[in-house]
């Protein structure tokens, strides 16, 4: 199969149309059979549901070419159950599991010219989406929805490797208490925007959101989990009814129990032990893990001694050991490498 004519080695993490997309439509209570689409565009009346109310939720993932050239995608079964509980609690109809992994494959296979060459340091994104489509001007679930899988080819997040960054501690909460910060809705993400915005002028990388009841205890970031290795090497993440499941967190968290026997935990961390932790990082699809090297607290700075100048040893050993079963060097746990072709 030839390849589109691309830098692959100079994409940037941004948007670029590929040929084909995947496209289903929700009426009279039941999903259509879905068609693989070249039209990237998206026609809904301008009282959609989506529109007034903000009920849509999506996902991310990506599909690699392999050190062995096949193309797979990371655990995709975990991103399809996480749609069907974001969908349930906008009261959205759920797409069904097995549809979204067949669709997820449909898509790659169509761009499979797109998805960058092993070694580029490129990959390829796909993001499923699913929105109301259908009028409402009373506040109510809408009765038609679509679902949507588009993908495009990305540069890694980082160019020129992950270096550490300073983040603040945000005066700002990311989700309320039982509220969907637990869930993957565009509307947590446009709250996150000012707040982003505000850090990114103050000259911080991103926030560090504390929990909305108390305050005193560590979430997570706009769009990603926080990784923690303590002086003792050990891995802990931060547990919370209100941040995002990430996908990447749970692996690494695993990765670091049976592939590098380190001790892990998930648990309630206070943003007062924090400056006695040794390593810091954030973990999302994007970029795996970003290493964090400093936050600052109102003025008064936590410096990791892991530094400013590269991950810390155990953040890159789980950052090595987790790309390199996404790549195909290192055989994963069973069911994680999914091969589309």
């Amino acid at each position: 199969m030839e390849k589109k004519d691309i830098d692959w080695g100079n994409l940037s993490f941004g948007y670029i149309k590929t040929d084909k997309r995947f496209v289903s439509n929700f009426k009279n209570g039941a999903w259509d059979e879905g068609t693989m689409t070249d039209d990237a565009m998206v026609c809904i009346s301008e009282c959609a549901g989506v529109i007034q109310y903000a009920q849509t939720v999506f996902e991310g993932l990506k599909a690699y070419t392999t050190e062995d050239g096949h193309i797979v995608c990371f655990r995709p079964d975990l991103n399809a159950a996480r749609i069907e509980e974001s969908a349930k609690r906008l009261e959205m109809p759920v797409f069904p599991k097995e549809r979204f992994l067949e669709a997820v494959d449909e898509v790659v296979k169509a761009n499979a010219a797109y998805v960058p060459p092993y070694g580029s340091g490129a990959t390829f994104y796909l993001r499923p989406v699913m929105f109301a489509s259908s009028a409402v001007i009373g506040v109510k679930p809408a009765e038609e929805y679509q679902f949507r899988i588009f993908g495009t080819p990305v540069g890694p997040y980082f160019k020129g490797g992950a270096k550490p960054i300073t983040i603040k501690v945000s005066d700002f909460d990311r989700a309320a208490p039982n509220g969907t910060g637990h869930i993957k809705a565009g509307l947590n993400y446009a709250m996150s925007l000012h707040a982003i915005v505000t850090a990114h002028n103050e000259g911080y990388a991103e926030n560090l959101y504390l929990d909305p009841k108390t305050r005193t205890k560590v979430e997570e970031t706009g769009g990603a989990n926080f990784l923690f290795v303590t002086k003792d090497n050990k891995v802990v993440t931060p547990k919370s009814t209100s941040i995002l499941p990430s996908i990447t967190r749970r692996s690494l968290v695993q990765v670091a129990k049976e592939y590098l026997g380190l001790e892990a935990e998930e648990r309630e961390i206070t943003l007062e032990e924090v400056k006695d932790m040794a390593e810091c990082g954030l973990c999302g699809t994007a970029a795996v893990i970003s290493p964090v090297g400093k936050i600052v607290d109102h003025g008064k700075e936590i410096a990791f001694p892991s530094g400013m100048e590269k991950m810390g040893p155990i953040t890159q050993k789980l950052y090595d050991t987790l790309t390199g079963i996404q790549m195909g060097r290192i055989e994963g746990p069973a069911g994680w490498v999914h091969k589309i072709m």
